[in-house]
């Protein structure tokens, strides 16, 4: 390939201020929700084991529809205000892990009636207060350490930190991103692997294959009237593409009942109408508002733990920012706009603890991937799903339609997203001299340490016992989350081992417009 032809293959079809058409707007805003809905469905799911409703269908079609309300109101505030780059904000897994721990805690732990759905009756004031309680608890730690993030971003800190943070340390801390995600990736996709190959090779094709192939579409200006324009489709909506398609394979194989009907058989998790009775008893309207579960209360240990995964996900979100400008056509975020979309995640964070989805939000990952696949680093995308995403919310039945996405079609879409995720972050090494061998040595422990010390704290979290439960809380959520530890270990060893072997400003090398303000 010569360098015209490569050069070409990188190109955006759309930078961060270039304004696509309306219904292009809607279409790749449909994507990216659709790309971020394994990810934030995922969470209310979960949570609804600690919350005890793991029989209680209707409730959590609530908890689905608030997080979603949440997720577009906070995606709005940080392209409009924030970091003012097409990153999607939803539920983050970095608070997941304190929160469950929260939860497992004695005073915490589910009553033993909850766990048989024929005992429970969830329209019952005891059954309610039950859960409730739980959330009010998980509510007020959210609120509570989403302070720490307002403050380090609106005072400035983080843009501080960042002249000591550089490739080395950025590079780790977005690959782990994607790397430490694999399990979940391989869970999902492990439920039927001929369909989730499937949705990684449809996705693939597209993206890779078929994006210089224009497809013609009628279309009708006062100019031309009506005339036929090619538009590369596969280019700019192969996730939509690759996902639907796979989807409707999953339901007609439903439908035939070619997929098997018994929960202990392979395949049953590729079926489509396993949240059916979500979905029939979701209300068609629904206004998620702050306090609907009651006055949210306050747990020290709750507290402590969420502060871990609040500076989890700060750090997360920092790499998340780098490989957005790069995937998006824009320059390196500089300090003050990192100062406002860290300020603006911990606003976030804090509607989301006033809301209620027992979660906070972050920069999502998935969607940072999806602007290198599309090549569409538009911000008004993002604002298009953003309120895509709080249409979701308000009308419930059209959130608990995208609950009978199969899981094996969530995985597949993973293994290519994260996969791209890991490659951005490796591809900020091009700003470091490799050859020397004082950077290949801070690289490659920071990367293997990432991945070594998380799995063996996993397999041995009994290890950690200092005797004070808040301080094992929070090293135990650090010490599992690879991307902290990945990033820990760059920043310390790049800004102690001597020497400065950076061939060139870490800035991007994409030719921008001058004139053009994207921040």
């Amino acid at each position: 390939m010569d360098a015209s032809t490569e050069g070409d293959s990188n190109k955006l079809a759309y930078c961060v201020t270039d304004v696509p058409p309306w219904y292009l707007c809607i279409l790749l805003g449909i994507q990216h929700c659709l790309t971020a809905f394994g990810g934030i469905i995922a969470i209310p799911l979960i949570l609804s084991q600690g919350l005890c409703l793991q029989h209680d269908g209707l409730t959590q079609s609530h908890l689905i529809s608030t997080i979603f309300f949440v997720s577009g109101l906070c995606t709005l505030l940080q392209v409009t205000f924030g970091i003012r780059l097409p990153i999607l904000q939803g539920g983050t897994f970095t608070l997941l892990a304190p929160s469950m721990a929260m939860l497992s805690m004695p005073e915490w732990t589910c009553p033993a009636w909850t766990q048989n759905a024929t005992l429970v009756n969830t329209s019952s004031p005891e059954f309610i207060e039950v859960w409730q309680s739980r959330m009010r608890a998980l509510q007020g730690s959210i609120m509570v350490g989403s302070l720490l993030q307002v403050f380090v971003g609106f005072s400035g800190l983080i843009g501080l930190f960042m002249r000591f943070i550089g490739p080395l340390t950025i590079a780790p801390t977005i690959s782990l991103i994607g790397l430490s995600l694999f399990d979940s990736a391989g869970t999902s996709a492990g439920n039927h692997w001929g369909l989730a190959t499937l949705t990684t090779a449809l996705i693939t094709l597209f993206s890779q294959y078929l994006r210089h192939i224009p497809v013609p579409f009628p279309s009708y200006s006062k100019d031309k009237k009506l005339h036929i324009s090619r538009v590369y489709v596969f280019q700019i909506l192969p996730v939509l593409l690759g996902i639907t398609i796979s989807w409707l394979i999953c339901y007609i194989l439903t439908i035939y009942n070619v997929l098997p009907t018994d929960p202990q058989r392979y395949g049953y998790m590729a079926r489509t109408d396993l949240k059916g009775d979500v979905m029939s008893q979701a209300p068609w309207f629904t206004f998620p508002y702050p306090g609907q579960w009651g006055m949210p209360t306050v747990s020290l240990a709750g507290v402590v733990g969420i502060l871990a995964g609040v500076i989890s996900s700060m750090i997360e979100s920092v790499g998340d920012y780098h490989a957005c400008a790069r995937l998006s056509g824009a320059p390196p975020p500089p300090k003050h706009a990192i100062n406002r979309g860290i300020g603006i995640e911990g606003l976030g964070c804090l509607l989301a603890g006033a809301w209620g989805t027992g979660n906070g939000t972050t920069s999502y990952s998935e969607n940072v991937g999806a602007l290198g696949i599309t090549k569409v680093g538009s911000r008004m995308v993002i604002i298009a799903s953003g309120v895509l995403m709080v249409v979701m919310g308000v009308f419930g039945k059209v959130g608990a339609i995208f609950t009978t996405i199969p899981t094996p079609v969530i995985g597949g879409m993973f293994m290519v997203m994260f996969g791209v995720i890991s490659a951005a972050g490796v591809s900020n090494l091009q700003y470091a001299d490799m050859n020397s061998s004082r950077n290949i040595f801070v690289f490659g422990f920071s990367m293997f340490s990432g991945l070594v010390i998380p799995n063996w704290i996993v397999k041995h979290p009994d290890a950690i016992a200092t005797g004070v439960v808040e301080l094992d809380q929070v090293l135990l959520v650090l010490l599992t989350t690879s991307m902290f530890v990945g990033g820990f270990f760059g920043f310390i060893l790049d800004n102690t081992i001597p020497g400065n072997y950076v061939m060139r400003l870490f800035t991007s090398s994409i030719n921008l417009d001058p004139n053009r303000n994207t921040f």
